[in-house]
């Protein structure tokens, strides 16, 4: 069975500290780029997301050098490529889920930026779409953010909670490791 990588928003915007804020899992370029190369030799599609942000402050929004893929994607060439304005890839400027059908690809391994926004949104959508999901926790990361209360929430935090709320529902979460071996 084909399986394809969904590689999601790997965009240099995100190196925007000032922007985003504290950020967890220094690992997560590391085991994306892992898989990306594990996918490369085994000749299994490659899908990369690109978000253009249309909101004024992004340093996401095309013609930034934010919008650019970060250097872990340097020489990726991706068997297709969506351009999406909104949290799912699957509803992007180009039609993913009819490209997956046309090729008859059920199964989808998920990484990326944020663990909690478009990754996370991607993969519920999917697994909504009947595809069979590994949603990689380690191969993603995401941000401190501010609750409706003023407290803080830890980005760890975040990514505990998408784990709990995924697993079994709409994909498995697994690791880097696991997918690899």
């Amino acid at each position: 069975m084909t399986t394809a990588l969904i590689v999601i928003d790997v965009q240099r915007g995100f190196d925007d500290t000032e922007f985003w804020g504290k950020r967890n899992n220094p690992d997560a370029e590391a085991n994306i780029r892992l898989l990306i190369e594990a996918w490369q030799r085994r000749r299994e599609p490659i899908v990369l997301v690109r978000h253009n942000s249309a909101k004024p402050d992004s340093p996401l929004r095309p013609g930034q050098e934010g919008n650019e893929f970060k250097p872990e994607l340097d020489g990726v060439t991706p068997d297709f490529l969506v351009d999406k304005s909104v949290h799912s890839a699957f509803h992007g400027e180009q039609d993913l889920h009819a490209w997956l059908r046309e090729r008859g690809i059920t199964k989808l391994v998920t990484c990326g930026i944020q663990t909690n926004r478009c990754v996370e949104t991607t993969t519920r959508v999917g697994g909504d779409l009947g595809y069979e999901i590994e949603y990689v926790l380690d191969a993603t990361f995401t941000f401190d953010e501010t609750a409706q209360d003023g407290s803080v929430v830890t980005a760890d935090e975040i990514a505990r909670v998408v784990a709990v709320n995924l697993h079994g529902n709409f994909a498995k979460v697994t690791s880097t490791r696991a997918v690899l071996t």
